[in-house]
């Protein structure tokens, strides 16, 4: 097969690919897209790229990423999008870890103020591998439209492991179409239609709307230098995908910024009831999904709904329930997890199955760690993590439980509720708390307010019997909150203070 990209340029070279609101290019049709990345697979290969290779990219979401993913495809290179708020020398260690063979930078990442040095210098600069110049042109250089292998290895993902270090998730195309197909036969998606770019290309949530879009001759939107909302409107967009935190923002800054959207698909965690309802009122097509990097983003999607559940089994996907935990599989399903590179390993190395690990059981099923139930209508309802419950006292304690009625006292914007050791229970829930006012103490008196409105909605033995303020030095660099990041803030916070 061809890539989608190419495939669209032939059946709809006029469908519009690409919206840019704020730069000169201005909106590029899908003939002209195709043209652009058959000009950037020229000039990667003089620089050395090749099929195999493996290229990194830190950046936020802009054309040259977009078609540098697409290029990847027609090369069979391997792209690793990395966050631009990780450290240089994160990134270098990242590098280091998947035997990145060249990277791209930003220009604004390149320059040097934007990376804050110390007396370690050069620790903290990306300097160990060859750096790619990205030269885009709609102008075509010629040449057959290459064939390509959908099954072979295309793009990392980066997501949190157990032990806090990042896995790379590794996909190949036919894993993203899988998944679009899914989407769009439950979210109707075509030519004419734009979709905004809100989430970014290193989540496994934005490269799922690249390849919708490619799919069905929509466009994406590319635009950062605006509000959320000035985006949806001046683009026109019709569908955007979001978390809860942007919708809250969005509507609190232009109430009326989603009246002409065609769908809205929300992801990253529970939706609260007071954003069920406001969407309700506005008569909004909103969605809610259940997805995972490892499913290549959506698994379940349902319309927005009172009772919370997050919907029904798309196609290309099957999911089980063994007690209470999720097991899935299909052809969303990655190729597994990218094993650290030995020191030994030479350049453009291959990703073979060997350099992969995919944890299935005799069954070809994945275990997502997720609990939850289905209702007689295999409606899904989550009910936390596996690895988030712990006993009190003899009793089982599942955070997301506690977290979801501290997130529904108005003055709370977020919480994450943990284990604390307790010479008596072994361990009691705590609970870091992210105020809406992010500026403000959390006061006693607010604390008791949380208390209170806590031991109307769970069991007495389930509520925190500490709370603590939300760490100011995490970085976020996903669109789910980093919770062992958040708790190893405040525990090495308490370590400080106790000694």
């Amino acid at each position: 097969m061809i890539s989608p990209l190419h495939q669209t340029a032939l059946n709809q070279p006029n469908a519009i690919a690409i919206k840019q609101a704020s730069s000169s290019v201005g909106s590029l049709t899908y003939q002209q897209l195709s043209a652009m990345v058959c000009h950037l697979v020229k000039t990667l290969q003089t620089q050395g790229i090749k099929q195999h290779s493996r290229l990194a990219c830190v950046s936020k979401n802009n054309l040259e990423v977009v078609c540098l993913y697409w290029a990847c495809v027609d090369l069979g290179a391997v792209l690793l999008p990395i966050s631009p708020r990780f450290p240089a020398q994160q990134i270098n260690q990242l590098c280091q870890r998947f035997n990145i063979d060249a990277i791209w930078l930003e220009p604004s990442f390149m320059d040097e103020s934007s990376i804050k040095h110390n007396n370690k210098a050069d620790n903290n600069r990306v300097v160990n591998k060859q750096q790619l110049t990205i030269s885009l042109s709609n102008t075509a250089l010629g040449g057959a439209i290459p064939k390509i292998n959908p099954q072979k290895p295309l793009n990392i993902i980066l997501t949190s492991g157990s032990s806090g270090a990042p896995k790379a998730v590794v996909h190949c195309l036919e894993n993203h179409i899988a998944s679009a197909v899914g989407s769009a036969n439950n979210i109707a998606l075509a030519q004419g239609d734009s979709w905004l770019l809100s989430l970014p290309l290193f989540h496994i949530g934005g490269l799922a709307i690249i390849n919708r879009c490619a799919l069905a001759g929509a466009a994406v939107v590319l635009n950062d230098s605006q509000a959320l909302w000035q985006q949806i409107i001046e683009s026109k967009v019709t569908h955007v995908s979001l978390v809860a935190a942007q919708l809250s923002k969005l509507l609190a800054q232009h109430p009326h910024a989603l009246d002409s959207v065609k769908a809205l698909l929300l992801g990253g965690g529970a939706i609260e009831p007071h954003l069920v309802s406001a969407l309700a009122d506005k008569q909004v097509n909103a969605y809610c999904s259940y997805g995972m990097s490892e499913m290549s983003s959506q698994i379940t999607t349902a319309a927005i709904n009172p009772q919370g559940h997050l919907g029904q089994v798309l196609l290309h996907r099957q999911l089980n329930i063994v007690d209470n935990t999720i097991w899935v599989k299909g052809d969303c399903l990655f190729l597994g997890y990218l094993a650290d590179s030995d020191k030994n390993e030479s350049s453009h190395a291959a990703i073979t199955q060997a350099s992969l690990t995919l944890p299935l059981d005799s069954q070809g099923w994945f275990n997502t760690q997720d609990r939850a139930k289905q209702d007689e209508k295999g409606n899904l309802y989550l009910l936390g993590r596996t690895d988030n419950m712990f006993i009190c006292g003899g009793e089982n304690i599942h955070p997301e439980e506690i977290e979801a009625a501290l997130k529904s006292h108005p003055l709370v914007n977020d919480a994450v509720v943990f284990a604390q050791a307790d010479p008596q229970f072994s361990l009691l829930p705590a609970a870091i708390i992210q105020l809406t006012d992010k500026h403000s103490p959390l006061t006693a008196k607010i604390i008791e307010s949380l208390q209170q409105h806590v031991l109307a909605k769970v069991a007495r033995f389930k509520r925190p019997r500490q709370y603590y303020s939300w760490p100011e030095n995490v970085i976020t660099t996903s669109l789910k909150v980093p919770r062992k990041a958040i708790i190893a803030a405040v525990k090495a916070n308490l370590n400080e203070i106790n000694n």
